[in-house]
């Protein structure tokens, strides 16, 4: 157990050593394409130090999608060093198996997956919404879904006059930086489908407590004409057709108007951050509030469990780098054996994305979506380990 420790701390010192320059020349280099793409949109206000402070707030979120690949490009390069100076070779004749080296491994994989997770959760969506937020204020922009109409939701309410449910279809045409809606229309319906009340609003702020602030608010309500003045005047109720049945419109104008609502800024922010870079509470809030509704959540499930398992990733990562330890330099330079390493990497994430598209085309479960790409490139880790541990 104690030279077991000693190859640990060396083979640590020698991952983290050359991890932390890879991901710092990979950062790079996504850093600098970023800030080629935000370049095209400069003008105004938006001026190139708003869009390289834009393009810096995003690199959390690159470093949380980069982290497994430079992970596995550091390791496939220490194991190679190692192979071809014969240094692994003489820990295997020390008593170093093949297990033991592999749960080293994903020893050294745990402080490195928490770093994910971290991003992932906290730094990364916090940083990706302020980020998306400041160029939102130096354009002048809002945010609208890719419907020309904004972004529809559907909410559920309870009716304060009947205690009734009611049903409503909010569309908003943007969400400005602060988190202002603008561009609203409500159409609300009672228990039975009937459209009720139509509510058109210039702007609504959230005013906490699921209650919305509704500003230059324009009401039309549909109330159904009924037979009771008829039956007054003692003549019998004329025959209306049901399926077409008559209405009174009435019409007033609001300055403001409070609407309680179950939604809120955090479920409209899908807008300003993809599913894929949300935290999984804010993704576990929206699929839950699609639940309620009724609505169709798998896109946003793949996203949530994806996010569950990409930081286990890591792990996959180091069992797919360690069968490079026992390739001979006579099999290959190092620099080759680097650009494999490189390769491989890159096909992972592409199948990860791949799966993660097939998945949402054929209704797979969502949890299969995001398993699949990990279980098949663990399952090409240890049938390498085995080949090469026999060989």
């Amino acid at each position: 157990m104690r030279i077991l420790a000693v190859y640990e701390r060396y083979f640590a010192r020698l991952i983290y050593g050359v991890f932390a320059f890879i991901l710092f020349a990979v950062l790079a280099l996504f850093i600098f394409f970023d800030m080629l793409s935000e370049l095209e949109g400069v003008q105004g206000n938006y001026t190139s130090l708003v869009a390289f402070f834009h393009v810096m707030l995003q690199a959390p979120t690159r470093v949380y999608e980069v982290l497994p690949i430079a992970v596995l490009i550091s390791a496939i390069y220490v194991f190679s060093q190692l192979a071809s100076q014969s240094e692994f070779t003489i820990f295997r004749v020390a008593g170093l198996n093949t297990r033991q080296a592999l749960f080293s491994l994903f020893k050294l994989a745990v402080p490195l997956a928490v770093v994910t997770f971290i991003f992932g959760e906290f730094i990364g969506p916090a940083a990706e919404q302020y980020a998306q937020k400041i160029k939102l204020e130096a354009i002048g922009a809002t945010v609208s879904s890719g419907f020309r109409s904004g972004v529809w939701v559907k909410d559920r309410d309870r009716d304060a006059a009947s205690g009734g449910e009611i049903t409503r279809f909010v569309n908003v045409q943007g969400l400005k930086a602060d988190q202002s809606i603008s561009g609203i229309t409500i159409y609300e319906f009672d228990k039975d489908y009937r459209l009720r009340v139509i509510r058109v609003a210039k702007e609504g702020r959230y005013q906490g407590g699921q209650q919305w602030q509704l500003n230059d608010v324009n009401e039309t309500r549909f109330a159904e004409l009924r037979d009771a003045p008829a039956a007054q005047a003692g003549q019998p109720p004329a025959r209306r057709d049901a399926l077409a049945p008559d209405f009174r419109a009435e019409q007033a104008l609001f300055p403001n108007m409070v609407m309680h609502s179950e939604l809120t800024p955090q479920i409209l922010s899908v807008l300003l951050v993809t599913p894929e870079r949300m935290s999984t509470l804010d993704l576990f809030r929206y699929i839950r509030h699609l639940r309620d509704n009724k609505q169709d959540t798998q896109r946003y499930e793949i996203a949530f469990w994806k996010k569950v398992v990409y930081p286990l990733t890591l792990f996959v990562m180091v069992a797919l780098a360690l069968p490079f330890a026992y390739l001979h330099a006579r099999a290959g330079a190092v620099g080759v054996k680097v650009f494999g390493g490189i390769m491989l990497g890159l096909s992972f994430h592409l199948a990860n994305t791949l799966f993660s598209h097939v998945g949402l085309l054929h209704t797979w479960p969502p949890i299969v979506s995001a398993l699949v790409p990990g279980t098949l490139y663990l399952t090409i880790a240890l049938t390498s380990l085995r080949w090469v541990d026999r060989h």
